[in-house]
């Protein structure tokens, strides 16, 4: 129970704004209040989006980045940091040193595309993401999009899945999910693999026929995050964060003209 007054577990999003609302900045703090932390937050792109795509994007300066995350942490403090969109190579090693200077675990999603399929990540970046950001992590999250982005793996079965998870835990993140929700190989399942190189969780889950997904990725990250800021070790976090991000799918809704957002309150409709 809390107490009157007594503030709740700290989590600080660092990732880009989606206006359209389901993905992004947006989806990280519903996340994070739906799941009973305090969400807070540091902008590092505002990008121009709806259903239908991203019309256009605009990156934040690094010191504008690096005064956010220093005015919450030095003066509020955190205890859990989820980064999602950082989209260029002076971006990615700003918010690695920035981690490397935060005793609170770190989510790492590394954002390449949109679900539209428009890209949030330069090639550029990519050796910093490899070298700098996710040696600073505590779980990253990638999916087979990203995976083949950083490893070059082509995943199309669990042991592929298995490879993929050892390859990601090569550049240095303590554990390594990666999210086959994409993996045909599943049919009408939704299957993850946690691993940090000697543990290993498969997580499965029913794969829902819903197109309105949007915001996936940043949600599960963020429902991570809320977890380990609550106490929770990791493979509780992920547990939690995936049987929330499933009901979640399963509730998404139409909006727009493209594919709508997953449903962040379909734990209290």
């Amino acid at each position: 129970m809390s107490v009157a007054g007594a503030a709740p577990p700290l989590c600080l999003t660092v990732a880009g704004s989606d206006s359209g609302g389901g993905a992004g900045i947006q989806a990280d703090l519903k996340t994070m209040l739906a799941l009973g932390v305090h969400g807070m937050s540091v902008v590092t792109a505002v990008t121009a989006q709806n259903s239908l795509g991203v019309k256009g994007a605009w990156e934040l300066p690094a010191e504008a980045v690096t005064a956010q995350y220093r005015a919450v942490v030095d003066d509020i403090g955190v205890h859990a940091v989820k980064t999602g969109m950082l989209s260029s190579a002076v971006l990615v090693e700003t918010v690695a040193e920035l981690l490397a200077g935060t005793t609170a675990p770190a989510v790492v999603d590394p954002v390449g595309v949109s679900k539209h399929g428009d890209a949030l990540l330069a090639a550029s970046a990519l050796d910093a993401v490899r070298q700098e950001l996710l040696p600073r992590a505590t779980v990253a999250t990638p999916n087979l999009d990203e995976v083949a982005q950083l490893t070059g793996l082509a995943v199309e079965t669990e042991d592929d899945m298995r490879r993929a998870a050892d390859a990601v835990l090569g550049y240095g993140p303590r554990w390594a999910l990666i999210k086959g929700g994409h993996l045909a190989a599943h049919g009408d399942e939704a299957v993850d693999l946690l691993s940090d190189g000697s543990r290993e969780l498969w997580l499965r889950a029913p794969r829902h026929d819903n197109r309105h997904t949007h915001g996936t990725g940043c949600t599960l990250a963020s429902a991570i995050a809320a977890g380990l800021a609550k106490g929770l070790d990791v493979p509780e976090a992920v547990t939690a964060a995936k049987e929330y991000v499933t009901g979640a799918i399963a509730a998404g809704f139409a909006l727009g003209g493209g594919i709508g957002p997953v449903d962040h309150a379909w734990q209290w409709r």
